[in-house]
């Protein structure tokens, strides 16, 4: 049984369909990989941005160095062994503005901070603040703090926190964070000043007590704020090389005694 020819023939109308096709499939094949291509590009470089900017704390999404703003507060020396190491502004296209202080020896890790918020447009008050210290005691690891009781100071209450899974708890750096009337003013930061537990909370209560308001003139919430702080003011006495004296309890201490 013979079979039938095929038949080789083939309109050129159709053959020229034929190569537009190929020729759209190939463009449209080598778009969709370009477009993919920039994709991960895009994802490999937020995965770097995020890690950069949880390395190191101090660089604080949306806030960049302003090198040319002057210290709106100060804090007088913890120890004359520890000098302030530096002090550093970083301002918020929208308005917000945060002085951060350190203080260590020279050349070394850094055993305090103390950072001083003036929200602008850009604060969101459903983001903890507790977020953003828990990366700057943690080095940029993501952390929840734990609870680590409170202590009496000039400007109140202040809540104490302490990172999770700590061996020693009473060897543990302290942070701690409060919010100030309608989010005028937060101040946080930590501190791994003391050998004991009740030392590291009378550290950052004397911390507290030496912060004072440099120039708040065109800030009268601001203002009343530090000026009611100052008539509370009861002073920490002395170095933090520690007196037992500093200490009323052991898990609530209140500074007795003048600066």
């Amino acid at each position: 049984m013979q079979s039938h020819p095929k038949n080789h023939f083939i309109h050129p109308a159709l053959a020229n369909l034929a190569d537009e096709c190929s020729a759209t499939l190939a463009r449209l094949l080598a778009y969709v990989g370009t477009l993919a291509l920039f994709v991960i590009i895009g994802v490999h470089a937020w995965d770097q941005f995020q890690i950069n900017t949880a390395a190191d704390p101090a660089v604080q999404p949306g806030f960049t160095p302003a090198l040319r703003s002057r210290p709106a507060f100060a804090v007088s020396s913890l120890d004359p062994l520890e000098k302030s190491e530096s002090y550093e502004i970083f301002r918020h296209p929208a308005g917000g503005r945060k002085d951060v202080l350190h203080w260590g020896p020279p050349g070394e890790k850094p055993v305090a901070e103390l950072e001083i918020y003036r929200p602008g447009g850009e604060f969101d008050g459903s983001d903890p603040a507790t977020r953003d210290l828990a990366l700057r005691m943690a080095e940029g690891r993501r952390e929840v703090l734990e609870a680590a009781g409170v202590i009496e100071t000039k400007f109140g209450t202040i809540a104490l926190f302490r990172r999770p899974g700590r061996i020693d708890p009473a060897k543990s750096c302290l942070g701690f964070s409060r919010s100030f009337g309608d989010s005028i003013l937060q101040i946080s930061g930590w501190s791994c000043q003391g050998t004991t537990l009740p030392t590291r909370r009378a550290a950052i209560a004397c911390m507290l007590d030496r912060l004072t308001s440099l120039a708040s003139g065109n800030e009268p919430r601001l203002a009343e704020l530090f000026a009611r702080a100052e008539l509370r003011r009861s002073g920490c006495g002395g170095p933090l090389s520690i007196s037992a004296d500093w200490v009323a309890r052991a898990e609530n201490p209140h500074l007795r005694g003048p600066l």
